[in-house]
């Protein structure tokens, strides 16, 4: 909850003002359909500085709500459908070969993520519509204002990727909305993000909460998207082409028009005024090297390694980087705070029971195999960039974990690989005995974990509670090269891995250095459609070497093959069935007949 530099010890008192969201009288919306999305009376509310601020770490929560159900939301879909990771999972896990596919599996297969974000969109326009009346000082109304609005942008930035054109909602109300412009919808994303800017003081932000410099960043990300993805037009064959012709200007719903010059000027003042920066080694961003296991793993033994989250006594986080990520906390349980744990990290876990077998890395569902194209593509183009390995484990090479991993996870596990991503796993940690903690976080927080009804202490479907980091310093330095078309930003990040910088730009280049500083993050498939290299870059992970079930294979085509399933559809899921029934959407291209629907391996 709220972003990675609250501290342990806070959780418990976010945690108590998102419950209290109940007693405000918040409402929420039905994950089954858009008419409940409904509004609350903001006469007199908030009364106070604290009705203020329960309510707003509602708008936050639903930034866990997801990890209920993860392999239905979109930063989930981004890493398995960009070109960099396959889905994984085993012989019944459809959904995320489904994912990879760009395919459908069963009904309504992503609508509870729908729901989930409309549910924070529909609390960030209460809390919107309520802000002008609350008896704090204006300061106060400004920042909450700020971060409600750049959480509501957030919000549409992901359902608009993942479904193109969703119904725009900006104030609480329980009329079926219908879709509109989606030039409207992305002014409005890019101009509550503007307005967030402008809102918030120049200060960067220690206590969790989103500031001027994460609302900065923000901006450039879906400015970049949007411009690039939309330059050439609406239609889905415009969307799908390969031609990048990226707009200079947008006009936003107030009026006004928001201009590169205006995205560059906000990129430079968070680069050159935040007090973010990177983190010297880039090996100390990834919870492998915390201190519990830093030196029992062969790949960062003795190196002086200190991941910069280490939490000693519950001391506040270090992480310089980490502009805007989520937290998790020991509350977790399989009542109603499942989202309290990380659940990507446990969908991206090793398919594989036996920790002896994989040690560092821990157990999960094999989602996210790296396809063998990252790293051959990686390999040709930096073979000295220390991010690789940094990134993902080859299970070919033993001297780089310890154990003998074992292919097909109990002979159930398709699209497999040899390697592994290692920025989002779980991470495991030895026992005086030599046994495993089945995550690093129960010896790192001992005490009692709130699993209702799990037997033990340990469970390591939720035991997961490292930050899962949404946006890095890192991408803003990266998107400030691309912007103004110069090398510094690139060289900056280049430096950190220890490499040589280059003498003179291209957009080559820059989206190399985003894929590989990048890479298993979520961030490529956005990219790779801005950038109209999508269809090109997909089908290079047909036939490429994996395993099913343990013996070796090939990634064949499937309905049509990857460049004919993003042509049809330009990424954009299937609008889920009973949004569609509603009236509320008309389903998108490319979801009319068989050709979308996964009927498995």
């Amino acid at each position: 909850m709220l972003n990675s530099k609250i501290r342990l010890q806070d959780m418990k008192k976010i945690f108590l003002l998102t419950a209290a969201i109940a007693t405000l009288g918040l409402a929420s919306c039905s994950i089954d359909d858009v008419e409940n999305i409904s509004g609350l009376s903001t006469e007199g509310f908030p009364a106070s500085e604290e009705d203020a601020i329960a309510t707003l770490a509602g708008v936050y929560e639903n930034l866990n709500a997801t990890h209920a159900n993860p392999q239905c939301s979109y930063l989930y879909m981004a890493c398995l459908a960009s070109d960099d990771q396959y889905g994984g999972g085993g012989t019944n896990d459809k959904l995320m070969q489904a994912l990879d596919l760009i395919c459908n599996y069963g009904n309504d297969m992503t609508n509870v993520f729908w729901g989930q974000r409309y549910e924070g969109i529909n609390r960030a326009n209460t809390l919107i519509q309520a802000l002008p009346n609350a008896k704090i000082s204006d300061d106060l109304k400004n920042q909450f204002l700020g971060e409600t609005l750049f959480l509501r942008a957030y919000y549409y930035y992901e359902l608009a990727s993942m479904y193109g054109n969703v119904p725009l909602l900006t104030v609480p109300s329980g009329d079926l909305v219908t879709q509109g412009d989606v030039k409207v919808l992305w002014g409005q994303i890019l101009q509550d993000l503007r307005d967030a800017v402008k809102m918030m003081p120049a200060t960067r932000k220690t206590d969790g909460h989103v500031d001027k410099f994460t609302a900065e960043a923000m901006l450039g990300r879906a400015w970049l998207f949007y411009t690039g993805f939309y330059g050439n037009g609406t239609s889905i064959s415009d969307l799908a082409s390969t031609t990048y012709s990226p707009l200079s200007s947008v006009e936003l719903p107030d009026g006004s028009t928001l201009t590169k010059q205006d995205v560059i000027n906000a990129i430079d003042d968070c680069v050159n005024n935040s007090g973010y920066s990177l983190v010297p080694d880039f090996r100390n961003l990834w919870a492998y090297t915390n201190r519990l296991t830093v030196e029992d793993n062969p790949y960062t033994k003795g190196q002086g390694l200190k991941w910069v989250e280490d939490d000693v006594n519950n001391g506040p986080n270090t992480n310089p980087e980490s502009m805007f990520a989520i937290k998790f906390n020991k509350w977790a349980s399989w009542s109603t705070t499942i989202g309290y744990g990380n659940g990507i990290a446990l969908h991206f876990g090793v398919r594989d029971a036996t920790y002896e077998n994989h040690f560092p890395f821990g157990q999960g569902w094999g989602a996210g195999p790296v396809a063998p194209n990252l790293v051959n593509d990686w390999k040709a183009a930096e073979p000295d960039d220390m991010r690789r390995d940094a990134t993902i484990q080859d299970w070919t090479d033993k001297s780089s974990y310890e154990g003998n991993y074992k292919y097909g996870g109990g002979d159930d596990f398709v699209q497999e690989t040899d390697f592994y991503e290692k920025k989002w796993s779980p991470i495991l940690a030895k026992k005086s005995d030599g046994s495993f903690w089945c995550t690093f976080e129960c010896a790192m927080y001992p005490g009692t974990w709130d699993q209702s009804g799990a037997s033990g202490e340990e469970n390591f479907q939720l035991n997961n509670i490292h930050d899962l980091v949404l946006i890095r310093f890192a991408e803003v330095l990266l998107m400030q090269s691309e912007l103004k078309e110069d090398t510094e930003g690139i060289n900056k990040v280049r430096a950190r891995a220890g490499l040589n910088p280059i003498t003179g730009y291209s957009l080559q280049a820059l989206q190399n250095e985003r894929r590989w500083e990048l890479a298993c993050e979520g961030i490529r498939w956005n990219d790779i459609r801005r950038w109209h290299i999508a269809s090109v870059v997909l089908a290079k992970q047909e036939n490429q070497p994996v395993y099913y079930c343990g013996k070796p294979a090939t990634n064949d085509p499937h309905n049509g093959g990857y460049t004919s399933r993003y042509s049809a559809t330009a990424g954009f899921q299937k609008m889920p069935e009973s949004q569609v029934s509603l009236g509320s959407v008309v389903q998108n291209d490319g979801w009319g007949d068989a050709s979308g629907e996964y009927t498995g391996w």
